[in-house]
C-alpha cells in the first residue's frame, strides 16, 4: 500500500474519532501529513488552534470567554441540617477551586486554561493527584495529546503525552470537562468544525497583507511612445525598476521612467476587491461559532439586539454564552471531584454577582427595595459594597415604619389620653 493510501485511510479513521486540529508528541513525516489532511480547508490553509488564534476575532472570543469565567469567584458551599448553605472554607476542594489547584497555577489561571481548551479542542483535562484519600492537586493536561480507550467493561482509560513520555490513567484519576457533543467520550472541537470558516478568514487576511505589501494597487500598464522599439534587456531593466518601488515603504516616492515610456496605473483598492466586506463578514461568522455577540469583541458595525443597557447586554451574554460553560464545569466538579456520599451536602457554584452588578442608581434602588421589604439587612447590603457593618444593621425590617419582622402583627399600646384640663 502506498504512503498516500495509508495516509488517506489513517485520516478517515482519525475523523471517526472526532475532528482534531493538532497532533502533538510525534514529529515524523507521516504524522505531519496526517495533520494537514485532517485540518486542511478548501481555501488551502491548515487550520489548527495555533493558526486560528492568529485571527483577531478567534483570539478575542476565546480570551473573552476564558478570562471572564476564569476571574469569576468559584467557592465551595456546604449545606447545614436546615438546608442553608455556607461557604465551606475548611473543605480541601475549596482551596483547589478558589485559591490554587496546583503548585504552579492560581485558580483563575487553571479555570481560564480549562475554558480555553474547551473553546479550542472541545475538551479540557486535568490529572487528579491524591494524598491518601484526599484530593490535593489538579494538574492540567494538554488536550491535543489525549486519546481515550474504552475496555470491555465500559471503563475509560486516558492516554496522554507528558514530557515526551506516554502515560495512561483510569477515568477515576482524570478530571474531564466535555464541550458540546453528542454524548460520546469526547466533546466536539469548535476549531475543527469551523475550519472552512477559519481557513477562508486566514486566506482573506493573507490577501489583505499581500495587498498592503504591494502598495495597495495592482501593477499598471507601461505605454511606449509611438515609434519606440524596446529590447528584452530594456524590459527586464524596467521591471527591476518597478520592483524596487513596490511596497508600503515606498509610498509617496517618485519613480523615474526611461525616455519614451509612460506609466498608467490600474487602481484596485481593498473595497474594490471586497476585502473589507469579506473580513467584516468573517468577524460575524467566527463569533457565531463561539456564540459571542460581535459587539463584545469590538465589532460595532451593526446594532445589537441584546438590549440597550449594559446590564441587559451582560444578562444576555451570561444566559446564552457563559451559562453552558458554567454549568458544564459545575456539574463536572460535582460528579468527578466530590465523593458520592457528599454530593447532597457539598457543591461548587460560580458567583455571578460581579457580572450582574448594575450601576450606582440601579444598585441603590435594589438595596432600598430589598431592605424595606425584609429580604436583606442593612449590613448585608453594606458588605456587598465592601463597607463596614454598622451596629444594629443585622435586623430585617419592612416598609411598615421599618419595624422588625418578629414585631409584625403586634399593635403597640396606645398612649393614655389626658383628662380634661390636664396638660398634654
Amino acid at each position: 500500500m502506498s504512503l498516500w493510501s495509508r495516509l488517506a485511510n489513517a485520516a478517515t479513521a482519525f475523523r471517526k474519532l472526532g475532528p482534531s486540529v493538532k497532533i502533538s508528541g510525534r514529529d515524523d513525516a507521516d504524522t505531519q501529513k496526517l495533520a494537514r489532511l485532517a485540518s486542511g480547508s478548501a481555501a488551502g490553509k491548515v487550520v489548527t488552534v495555533d493558526t486560528a488564534l492568529t485571527l483577531s476575532t478567534a483570539w478575542s472570543c476565546m480570551r473573552l470567554l476564558s478570562e471572564t469565567i476564569g476571574t469569576l469567584p468559584f467557592p465551595v458551599y456546604v449545606l447545614d441540617a436546615e438546608g442553608n448553605r455556607e461557604v465551606a472554607r475548611d473543605e480541601p476542594l475549596y482551596t483547589l477551586l478558589h485559591d490554587s489547584p496546583n503548585d504552579r497555577q492560581t485558580a483563575a489561571e487553571f479555570i481560564e486554561g480549562q475554558v480555553a481548551c474547551l473553546c479550542g479542542w472541545g475538551n479540557a483535562y486535568a490529572e487528579k493527584n491524591y494524598l491518601g484519600a484526599r484530593l490535593v492537586a489538579l494538574e492540567p493536561i494538554h488536550p491535543a495529546t489525549v486519546s481515550i480507550r474504552v475496555d470491555d467493561t465500559g471503563r475509560r482509560f486516558y492516554r496522554f503525552a507528558e514530557r515526551g513520555k506516554s502515560r495512561e490513567l483510569p477515568e477515576e484519576r482524570i478530571f474531564h470537562i466535555r464541550g458540546f457533543g453528542f454524548g460520546g467520550d469526547k466533546g466536539l472541537s469548535p476549531i475543527a468544525y469551523a475550519r472552512q470558516t477559519m481557513g477562508t478568514a486566514l486566506a482573506a487576511d493573507e490577501v489583505a497583507a499581500l495587498t498592503f505589501a504591494n502598495g495597495l494597487s495592482l501593477s499598471g500598464f507601461v505605454k511606449e511612445a509611438a515609434g519606440t522599439k524596446t529590447s528584452p534587456e530594456q524590459l527586464t531593466a524596467l521591471m527591476d525598476l518597478f520592483d524596487r518601488f513596490l511596497g508600503s515603504a515606498k509610498v509617496g516616492k517618485v519613480m523615474p521612467l526611461p525616455t519614451g515610456f509612460e506609466f498608467q496605473a490600474l487602481s484596485m483598492n481593498p473595497e474594490d476587491a471586497q476585502l473589507l466586506e469579506t473580513r467584516a463578514f468573517h468577524v460575524e461568522e467566527i463569533c457565531r461559532w463561539f456564540r459571542v455577540p460581535p459587539f463584545m469583541v469590538g465589532h460595532t458595525e451593526k446594532s445589537t439586539s441584546w438590549g440597550t443597557g449594559i446590564e441587559q447586554q451582560m444578562i444576555g451574554f451570561l444566559t446564552f454564552s457563559l451559562r453552558p460553560y458554567l454549568t458544564r464545569i459545575e456539574q463536572a466538579v460535582k460528579k468527578q471531584l466530590i465523593p458520592a456520599k457528599d454530593r447532597g451536602r457539598i457543591f461548587a457554584e460560580f458567583n455571578l454577582d460581579g457580572l450582574l452588578r448594575a450601576d450606582s442608581e440601579g444598585r441603590s434602588a435594589m438595596y432600598a427595595s430589598l431592605g424595606q421589604n425584609g429580604y436583606m439587612t442593612r449590613n448585608e447590603g453594606r458588605r456587598r459594597e465592601n463597607l463596614k457593618p454598622m451596629p444594629g444593621g443585622d435586623v430585617l425590617t419592612v416598609q411598615s415604619n421599618l419595624v422588625p419582622l418578629d414585631q409584625l402583627g403586634k399593635t403597640p399600646p396606645r398612649p393614655t389620653q389626658p383628662a380634661a384640663g390636664e396638660p398634654l
